[in-house]
């Protein structure tokens, strides 16, 4: 059933003659039904004629006639010029069509084209060819368009002069009476999408299909705007033009209609080309995977350290768990965090220290749990200086138990401990006595350049020592109170265990050395293990 009503004639009948195609006649009627516009281009032009000369047999319409049926896209997915040397899509017609348009056909003088070719099942069939060769697994898609920001000034122009039209027959049109074209190009679109892809549209789906379409011809549409509403066009990092959509927009909405009508064409001008495809972009959101990890060396920072662009090791944990990952998801890039950290000369034992990557636009993202657990056994055979366990793919809202964990768990250290007088047994065993013991200790030196100077209070809530000889012992520390007690720090910022030990020159007070009277400092320091139960622990 044909979807415009008797007041609508007027408006159809005003559109059509400016040079608007029907599907955009469809939009300013308040058409807001999908089915008519997913019908073919050519019956739409049919049964417009056919409504609009019901009531005069003798109108002349000169409206667009239909699209040429393939709009090309270009392997590097951008146009070339067309064969009069005006920039526009490269075309290829049926052997039945004539080689050249008709005299009185014309691109949509509001949406530039893009409800007339740019919906068609050919052009929806080049765009799934290239997304199915950029190589991306996936199981559902989200279509992305974005639309040159001047169409925005012929909409209002459209609108305004269908208000205007309205009006004449006491009837209203508000602006969010008109159906958006994006809303309308969706409707046509995603079916099309969805069938020759063979999955299902989902607006939350990771995977996104990004068009993204251009006219340089009408550029030029949007620059009286800038002279009447300068305040709305600012420059801004990453932006081409100060001419963006959502400014656009705002400039549009403090416009006054009489402004507007001076500086802008109502109904606007019809166009020699029809809109570009500059970009067909496919995405995949990021996937996470996590683990835990044990570093066995004295000579690994967990990070890549590189110091005034120089790379002072020869690689780190970050690199050695990362890389292969990395290749095996296919991804662009990736970002590595962990429940703290340790320096490149402390060891990771015991249960290991949590992990995540995330993994930025991975072309591969299904894999089964025997996949994991090999690529798991590859990372560990391919260095002796770590290795990984419970490797598993988890949600981005999972990592935040990792955090949480940083501050609220346990972590237990061993340290050997140095001193440079002799020492008996009994000079240390007063320290497995104390409890609850405060220290003020300012930040280190060692991290001054990149953490700010500030003096915080700690809690020691015990310790336990172990002798070894007279000038080494081993001290025991625990971040909170566990089965047998160790060492004590708050976490909710940074614990130096270090600096407790040999006091910084005096910045950490008490210290290891201070309370036993000698010069002490730290030979060796592991963390024994770190108690964030996060991730599950897989069987092995």
């Amino acid at each position: 059933m044909f979807p415009l009503k008797e007041e609508n004639r007027r408006v159809a009948q005003l559109l059509l003659r400016s040079g608007t195609c029907p599907r955009c006649i469809f939009r300013f009627c308040g058409v807001d039904l999908p089915a008519p516009y997913k019908r073919p281009y050519k019956e739409l032009l049919d049964d417009l004629q056919t409504f609009l000369e019901s009531e005069n047999r003798e109108l002349i319409l000169e409206g667009p006639d239909p699209p040429l049926k393939k709009i090309r896209l270009h392997e590097d997915g951008v146009d070339t010029l067309s064969a009069n040397g005006e920039e526009g899509v490269s075309v290829t017609e049926d052997e039945n069509m004539a080689a050249t348009k008709p005299s009185n056909w014309r691109v949509c003088n509001v949406c530039l084209g893009i409800l007339q070719g740019f919906c068609e099942k050919d052009f929806i069939t080049e765009v799934c060819q290239k997304v199915e060769a950029s190589g991306f697994e996936f199981t559902s898609v989200v279509l992305s368009v974005s639309f040159p920001p001047q169409l925005s000034v012929r909409e209002h122009a459209a609108w305004l002069l269908v208000k205007q039209e309205m009006g004449k027959q006491s009837l209203s049109l508000g602006r969010n009476d008109v159906v958006q074209l994006k809303e309308a190009y969706k409707w046509i679109t995603h079916p099309l999408f969805s069938e020759e892809l063979g999955v299902p549209t989902d607006g939350k789906s990771l995977f996104e299909v990004s068009v993204v379409f251009a006219h340089p011809e009408t550029l030029q549409d949007c620059h009286f705007l800038g002279e009447v509403c300068p305040d709305c066009f600012k420059p801004a990092k990453n932006k081409q033009s100060v001419f963006t959509r959502m400014a656009v927009l705002k400039a549009l909405s403090r416009i006054k209609e009489e402004d507007f009508l001076t500086q802008f064409p109502c109904p606007p001008d019809s166009p020699k080309t029809i809109c570009t495809v500059l970009e067909v972009e496919c995405t995949h959101g990021a996937v996470f995977v996590a683990g835990r990890y044990n570093k066995y060396s004295r000579n690994l920072p967990q990070t890549p350290w590189i110091i005034d662009g120089e790379r002072k090791m020869e690689s780190s944990v970050e690199e050695l768990i990362s890389d292969h990952l990395l290749a095996v998801f296919k991804a662009e890039s990736f970002n590595f965090s962990s429940s703290g950290r340790e320096d490149v000369d402390v060891r990771t034992l015991g249960n290991g220290r949590p992990f995540a990557v995330e993994l930025l636009n991975p072309h591969r993202v299904h894999f089964t749990s025997q996949e994991i657990k090999e690529l798991q056994q590859k990372i560990n055979k391919s260095s002796d200086k770590i290795q990984v366990r419970d490797l598993q793919l988890v949600t981005r809202e999972a990592i935040g138990h990792m955090k949480e964990g940083e501050e609220e768990k346990t972590k237990t250290y061993s340290a050997l401990i140095w001193t440079n007088r002799a020492i008996q047994k009994k000079d240390i065993g007063f320290l497995d006595d104390l409890k609850d013991l405060k220290i003020d200790q300012k930040t280190p030196l060692r991290v001054l350049h990149r953490r700010p100077l500030a003096v915080r209070t700690r809690a020691i809530h015990s310790m336990k020592t172990h002798y070894l000889d007279e000038h080494h012992f081993r001290l025991h520390l625990k971040t909170q109170a566990g089965t047998w007690y160790r060492v004590v720090f708050s976490l909710k910022r940074p614990s130096y265990i270090k600096e407790f030990v040999h006091g910084d020159f005096g910045r950490t007070k008490p210290n290891i050395g201070s309370l036993m009277n000698v010069t002490a400092d730290i030979v060796e320091l592991d963390v024994e293990s770190v108690d964030v139960d996060w991730p599950p622990a897989l069987d092995d």
